[in-house]
């Protein structure tokens, strides 16, 4: 009787990260790429910038969260 209700309340969590996770968010560059890896010069490329405050407005999706971690440091997020 118990798998119904987890199924349910599975599906629920699931459908209320995916709003969390599909939100807009704008993702500015903080901090300049001089002397850092090529690794994360790389992946701010990917992100649509390279230069300080320059942002790009997307999609909050597992892929960008991946990217957004990585350069953390050189980075700010901030939910549209």
């Amino acid at each position: 009787m118990h798998g119904p209700l987890r199924v349910t309340a599975v599906l629920s969590c699931q459908k209320f990260l995916m709003d969390k996770i599909m939100a807009k968010v704008r993702i500015t560059q903080i901090r300049s790429t001089i002397k850092r890896p090529a690794t994360q010069l790389q992946t701010i490329e990917s992100l649509g910038l390279g230069r300080r405050d320059k942002f790009v407005e997307v999609e909050y999706t597992p892929q960008i969260q991946g990217m957004v971690k990585k350069v953390s440091h050189l980075v700010s997020v901030k939910e549209i």
